[in-house]
């Protein structure tokens, strides 16, 4: 043998070992690999509902975690579709928030689609004569005032009234399954942007929420439905989206990112003032501004404010839609951090007061839109008054632990 043979292969070897080494050390860590409700729907070839007539609550974020639609899906499996609904927004996803959607055929299967945003908000009986399961599958964002889940609400009633089954195709909270904040909404506030009696951001996957609604009693006329959830799969409730490995699929058409997103149930308060929150922008939500802001006093004061999960920088922008459409406008630009806001709300309330000190004489709170997107009704008295933002806030921890451990029965996924 050549005596240089056994020094070659050990050459080889440490070679080959090294560069699996430094593969190893290079390859990032493998994310959860997470499924939508549908996905497991589908993995059982759709058996549940097979022979049945189905109708189907949807829009465009309706997706396997493919990216297919559920819908095509569905009839190329062979399901029958007889219906479809659509939220706020409309099948497609195109219409602008508060925009009324009209009934129509879809154009691509021809099955009737209904609005449910328009003068009818819930399914009658003529639309789900020819329905025997309603399956509901739309993204959510873990925001009371995000109204989806208003709909879900009035189609769990539809349905219980009807006999008919309703399914529930689970989705993530992109906020993650552990943040609440914000105060309880009373009854005396009740409406299409707050139909239950939650926190702003709270921390239940839509699933979740719906059997804590259908178990508490809360859909009106304490109707029960015959609700299943279809649950997720790989999902855990200290991820919030970025941490899916799931492509964002705007909801609607202002939510455009995860980041927007996580902070929406506190940069959302801003809708009920006289201040930009960037619609008609690239990051709406993320940019809230006025002509008549001073940038850096905003920058510097909401800093001040200490809130983790966040960082804040000064910024112009031109929205090009709603509240000063195409003039300059200063003011500041929000993000979460790596590990997100853990209390947005409280940054929604910080954001209210700080404005009200930069701009005092041209800052305006809307108190009725204050109160139906809050849910407090002492909250914009207390910003008038100068009331510090932690004070304002802390008045909801106590009843914040109790809705807490209520959700903690309803549960279906590990922290």
């Amino acid at each position: 043998m050549n005596p240089l043979l056994p020094l070659i292969l050990n050459l080889i070897l440490n070679l080959n070992l090294n560069l699996n080494l430094n593969l190893n050390l290079n390859f990032p860590p493998a994310r959860p690999q997470v499924r939508f409700g549908a996905d497991v729907l589908a993995s059982n070839r759709f058996d549940l509902l097979r022979g049945k007539r189905i109708g189907l609550i949807t829009n465009h974020s309706g997706r396997l975690s493919t990216g297919e639609f559920l819908l095509d899906t569905l009839i190329a499996s062979g399901i029958r579709v007889t219906a479809l609904f659509g939220p706020e927004h409309g099948i497609r996803g195109e219409t602008q928030a508060g925009v009324i959607v009209a009934d129509s055929v879809d154009a691509k299967t021809g099955i009737p689609a209904y609005s449910l945003y328009g003068a009818i908000r819930k399914p009658t009986p003529a639309m789900l004569k020819n329905v025997d399961v309603l399956v509901y599958d739309i993204q959510d964002v873990g925001a009371r005032f995000y109204t989806y889940i208003s709909t879900m609400a009035l189609c769990m009633e539809a349905a219980a009234e009807q006999g008919i089954e309703f399914v529930v195709l689970d989705r993530p909270n992109p906020l993650g399954g552990l943040i609440i904040d914000g105060p309880i909404l009373p009854d005396s506030l009740r409406s299409f942007v707050g139909s239950f009696p939650v926190p702003v951001a709270y921390g239940l996957t839509i699933g979740e929420l719906a059997t804590m609604a259908n178990e508490e009693g809360w859909l009106a006329g304490h109707v029960k439905a015959r609700l299943k959830v279809i649950p997720l799969e790989g999902w855990s409730r200290s991820m919030d989206w970025r941490g899916t490995g799931l492509p964002w699929i705007p909801p609607s058409p202002n939510i455009k990112t995860p980041e927007a997103a996580l902070l929406y149930p506190g940069t959302c308060l801003v809708e009920a003032t006289n201040v930009s929150e960037g619609r008609g922008t690239d990051a709406p939500f993320q940019l809230i501004g006025a002509p008549f802001i001073e940038r850096t006093q905003l920058a510097r004061a909401l800093q001040r404010t200490a809130l983790d999960g966040v960082t804040v920088r000064e910024t112009t922008f031109t929205p090009m839609a709603s509240k000063h459409a195409g003039r300059l406008c200063t003011g500041v630009f929000i993000s979460p951090t790596d590990s997100g806001a853990d209390r947005p709300v409280a940054l929604g309330v910080a954001l209210l007061s700080v404005l009200a000190e930069a701009a005092p004489d041209s800052f305006l709170i809307r108190p009725s839109s204050l109160r139906r997107l809050l849910g407090d009704t002492e909250a914009h008295s207390l910003l008038q008054t100068r009331t510090k933002p932690g004070s304002i806030t802390s008045r909801w921890s106590g009843d914040l632990k109790r809705l807490n451990a209520l959700s903690r029965r309803y549960w279906q996924y590990p922290e």
